[in-house]
Order: C-alpha cells, then sequence, then structure tokens
C-alpha cells in the first residue's frame, strides 16, 4: 500500500470560523485501498476535516486535495464532477422520509439521469444486496426501517454512485455492539470488492481497532497521533494513553478474541 496513490493529501490545514479556531495545522494523507479512520472525542474536528476534504467548508489557510486536485481551486462543476467520486455516508443516515428505498439509494440517478422506473429499481437492488439487504426492502419507508437498515440504505445510497473514495461519518453511532460489528464488516467487505478508499470518522475504539489500516487520534482539532492500530495500542503519548483507556477492556476483549 506505500507504493499505492495519494486519494486525500492534507498540509497544514487551518480553519476558524468567527474568529475561533476550528482546526490547527492538520496534515495526513490516505493512500488508495486504504481504510483510514480519523478518531477523537465529541467536538475534536473530525467531522469538520471531510467537510473540507468535499468542499463544503474553505479552508483559512493550507492545502486539501483529493485525487490529485486542490478542492479549493474547484469551480462549482468541477467539485460536482468531484464528488461523484466521493461517496458520503451520513451520521444519521440522512435519508428521505417520504422517499421508498429504492428511490433513497438511486436519488443520483433520479435526479441527474432520464433511467426507466424498472431499471432504476433494479439497481437499488444489485446496491442494497452489496450491503445484506434484499427485494422486500425496496418499497419500504426509512420510518419502517431499524437503525442498522437504515444505516445498510445509506451506504447503498453512498455507494450507488461507484465511488472511488467512501466517507463515513460516525457509522456504528447509536447501534448496538453487534450490529456495530456488522457495520464494521461491512466497510472492509466494501472496500475489497469495490477496489475503493474509506475515510472513517468514529469515536468508536472497537470499530477502529477492528478495520483500519491507520489511524490519525486527533484532539481539539490538533493531530496528536498517526500510525498504524499497533503503533496507536503502543504509543507513549500521554493523552492517545489516556483516551484509549476507556476503551481498552473492549479492545483487549478483541484482542483475545
Amino acid at each position: 500500500m506505500k507504493n499505492s496513490k495519494l486519494v486525500i493529501e492534507v498540509k497544514e490545514l487551518n480553519l476558524a470560523i468567527e474568529g475561533r479556531k476550528i482546526l490547527s495545522d492538520v496534515s495526513f494523507q490516505v493512500r488508495e485501498g486504504e481504510i483510514f479512520t480519523i478518531l477523537g472525542g465529541s467536538g475534536s474536528g473530525k467531522t469538520t476535516i471531510t467537510k473540507c476534504l468535499v468542499g463544503l467548508l474553505k479552508p483559512t489557510s493550507g492545502q486539501v486535495k483529493v485525487f490529485g486536485k486542490e478542492i479549493t481551486e474547484l469551480n462549482p462543476i468541477e467539485l460536482n464532477q468531484l464528488r461523484k467520486d466521493v461517496g458520503y455516508v451520513f451520521q444519521g443516515a440522512a435519508l428521505f422520509d417520504s422517499l421508498r428505498v429504492w428511490e433513497n439509494v438511486v436519488f443520483y440517478h433520479l435526479e441527474h439521469s432520464h433511467i426507466k422506473e424498472e431499471e432504476l429499481k433494479k439497481m437499488a437492488l444489485t446496491y442494497l444486496r452489496m450491503v445484506g439487504l434484499g427485494e422486500e426492502t425496496l418499497e419500504l419507508y426509512p420510518s419502517e426501517l431499524s437503525g442498522g437498515m437504515k444505516k445498510r440504505v445509506g451506504i447503498a445510497r453512498a455507494i450507488a454512485t461507484q465511488p472511488r473514495l467512501l466517507i463515513y461519518d460516525e457509522p456504528t453511532s447509536g447501534l448496538d455492539p453487534i450490529t456495530s460489528r456488522l457495520i464494521d464488516s461491512l466497510i472492509q467487505e466494501l472496500r475489497d470488492k469495490t477496489q475503493s478508499t474509506a475515510l472513517v470518522v468514529s469515536h468508536d475504539m472497537v470499530s477502529a481497532f477492528s478495520i483500519s489500516d491507520r489511524i490519525m487520534i486527533i484532539r481539539d482539532g490538533r493531530v496528536v497521533f498517526i500510525g498504524t492500530p499497533h503503533e496507536v495500542l503502543t504509543c507513549k503519548d500521554g493523552f492517545v494513553r489516556e483516551f484509549l483507556k476507556s476503551g481498552l477492556g473492549e479492545l483487549q476483549a478483541l484482542n483475545r478474541g
């Protein structure tokens, strides 16, 4: 993986909103085919970084490159074209309540193509099957789905444009431990099946240490440490050791398993 292409390249990213510093000198790289997890507490700046990556927030200074393109230099048409290559799985799934499952999954194609309904349903079913759901879910509305099913539909929608990069914002948030581990397995399977790259934002340590090739720990908008799961676990940094303490019991059980 060291010789693979860079999908994300962030250098000295700074962001201030109304005079308040949100991100300070954030630098990291994500390579093609990697599962890279940003781990940190609530309000540490994890999701803000992803918003900079997809052009929803403009950095105060620094460089943000995705697929070799500097995000801040793209015009709206170029930015929309790049976003087609980036699938975003929102924390709360963010499904449209008034649309059925199949319409949610192929929403991009509903809006941007003239494909017939029958073909769109077939397309939706293909992606639903990739996330472990079947034909019986096609005509359901989000209100009829469990939390885990909503997450899966959100992931199906994210992969429906066949993106090269998938960004998961707190994919296991609000789910029970068993469903969380199923979502973890799904993230790995999709990376392997689609040869895509995954950037995961999480505070779930079990998830981070189960699926990640590398982990970046951030605190108050600053990068504290970047390394493999093993390097993070053996890191001597005081904050990293304290931060991991709360999840070490679960992590030790995971390692024994």
